[in-house]
């Protein structure tokens, strides 16, 4: 499904279903510490219902299953949700996907104590998304926003590559992060009352493969480049790593959450 945002990459479509395949194999990097961290707020355990908005390849619920909360996982984008339900029926975990945007989530009031939402509050239409998601909490639930990026000005790879998806994308706005506090709309607080934040440093593993594939799943390359561009692109970024990363190595991110309650 392509999508065009006005707020993202000025505008330029882009589409995760044309990635699908290499976010399922290369975008699952989170670090135990970064699960550990919602563990030991109470959130997604024995015992709750979550929902997952832009579950993607359902990253979230899969590594978390196995603390017992029952997963419900939505996506935009059909390609997206196909890939959560092989790989969540491959390792027989029972968790209910469904192709829909958020704004269109259509389940009864107070069906979840957690919601969570991991690397996609930022494309919500947020005046829409933020009263329905009250109404699905139940009156003691939770939403839980979770991010987590490179840090390219610490690390010579990521800068580099960056500057390479940079060429190929220049409105590309998922560049020059730092470390921050997740961004919350001013709507938010209409339903919500902030409880819990948290910023902290992550390394996370990759080898030149990994890392390149890491790279061609982002919105600023395989979700919205063309076929020549990305040819192109594959081609001169295998050849940055082969000249400046070894064949394996660690690049520094920042992870962030926020934990809103029900106002």
């Amino acid at each position: 499904m392509e999508i065009t945002d006005n707020r993202i990459d000025a505008g330029k479509a882009f589409d995760w279903g044309r990635t699908s395949e290499e976010y399922a194999r290369y975008r699952d990097i989170y670090p135990k510490e970064f699960y550990q961290k919602i563990i030991d707020r109470g959130l997604c355990i024995d015992g709750q219902n979550v929902l997952d908005l832009g579950t993607g390849t359902g990253v979230l619920p899969r590594n978390m299953y196995r603390y017992g909360a029952k997963w419900t996982g939505t996506d935009i984008s059909p390609e997206q949700i196909e890939q959560a339900k092989i790989l969540s029926d491959g390792a027989g975990m029972k968790i209910d996907y469904f192709a829909v945007p958020t704004e269109d989530i259509d389940f009864p009031k107070e069906s979840f104590d957690v919601i969570t939402a991991c690397q996609c509050f930022r494309y919500f239409d947020h005046d829409r998304v933020m009263p329905k998601l009250a109404e699905l909490l139940k009156p003691e639930g939770k939403l839980l926003i979770l991010y987590m990026a490179w840090l390219p000005y610490e690390n010579k790879i990521a800068g580099k590559s960056e500057e390479l998806v940079l060429k190929y994308s220049p409105n590309w706005s998922g560049a020059g992060e730092t470390k921050h506090p997740i961004w919350i709309p001013d709507v938010a607080y209409e339903y919500f009352e902030p409880e819990d934040h948290e910023e902290y440093d992550v390394l996370v593993p990759f080898t030149k493969e990994s890392w390149h594939g890491r790279m061609k799943a982002c919105r600023g390359v395989g979700a919205s480049l063309s076929g020549k561009e990305l040819a192109k692109w594959d081609e001169e970024h295998r050849k940055l790593l082969d000249e400046i990363a070894p064949e394996r190595f660690d690049v520094l991110h920042y992870a962030a959450l926020a934990v809103l309650r029900i106002s």
